[in-house]
């Protein structure tokens, strides 16, 4: 019964709606050869790995007993949603994690997958796929424990969609991290008027401020579809030394890892590191990668 349900769902999902908003792919479109540009369009998120990076890893290391010298996170499936070129994937992969990056746009996969081939030992970590989350629902349920979305939920057509698919290719007590933009008049100033028209850090046109997602909502969303919020940190990006920062507001960007109900409907305390202890790993981070 358990098991016609889930299809069910699976199937409620895959035909109905769609998270991928059409418009946003458009947007896109025209950036994907320039994934790599490490001073181009795309500068702000690599830099953003100097600390969404050690982010991931540590906070998955304090919830690990299992240490691998040189491969920390060895034996960690993740799926990165919006995997763009590969920016996350492949230094996710050369921690150790098995990745599987998904993007809607076929010439951001091509990016990611040419890129990737460069490194006998990424191509084989990596995979990467051109789909919806929703798509690979049917195929991937319960089978990550790892879910990275970052920069994604801002451009998404269905928000709460895209959490219960989340929840659905997620194992029991899987990790869900999340790094996006708070919907408030300063993320507006610095965020779309600032960064795209004035200083051109990002493309103009990249975002909608109506789309970005206030912290409190995105927590009680993941509370009502059956995750635990654990951590949310404020992140703060400095464009004159193109760098970022941890920082205790949220009112610009923010990280957030919530962690999946376990089997039993609840997550043991004791597998999570407190809040506490992730702003504290968090904080030192930044520095290594």
């Amino acid at each position: 019964q358990l098991s016609l349900f889930r299809l069910t769902v699976k199937r409620s999902f895959s035909t109905s709606r769609s998270s991928v908003d059409p418009k946003e792919i458009k947007k896109f479109q025209f950036l994907a050869q320039k994934w790599w540009d490490e001073e181009g369009e795309y500068s702000a998120l690599h830099s953003m790995n100097d600390i969404r990076v050690p982010f991931i890893r540590d906070t998955l290391l304090n919830m690990s007993s299992n240490y691998h010298l040189g491969s920390p996170l060895s034996g960690v499936k993740i799926l990165d949603v919006g995997c763009g070129g590969g920016l996350l994937s492949e230094p996710l992969g050369r921690l150790g994690a098995s990745v599987t990056g998904i993007d809607p746009l076929e010439d951001n996969i091509r990016t990611a997958d040419q890129h990737k081939s460069f490194d006998p030992v990424l191509a084989q970590r990596i995979q990467y796929k051109s789909s919806s989350l929703e798509e690979i629902v049917e195929e991937s349920m319960e089978t990550f424990d790892v879910i990275v979305a970052s920069e994604v939920v801002e451009h998404v057509a269905d928000l709460e969609m895209f959490i219960k698919c989340c929840s659905q290719v997620l194992k029991p007590e899987g990790s869900l991290f999340i790094t996006t933009i708070n919907r408030t008049q300063l993320s507006y100033v610095l965020g779309i008027v600032v960064a795209e028209k004035i200083l051109g850090i990002v493309p103009e046109g990249t975002h909608e401020w109506e789309k970005f997602v206030p912290p409190e909502d995105l927590e009680h969303l993941l509370e009502s579809n059956g995750f635990s919020v654990k951590t949310v940190n404020g992140m703060l990006y400095n464009p004159l030394w193109g760098s970022w920062s941890w920082t205790e507001s949220t009112s610009i960007n923010y990280a957030m890892h919530a962690v999946k109900s376990g089997a039993q409907g609840q997550s043991s305390p004791t597998d999570a590191p407190s809040e506490t202890e992730s702003k504290q790993h968090s904080a030192t981070a930044g520095t290594a990668v």
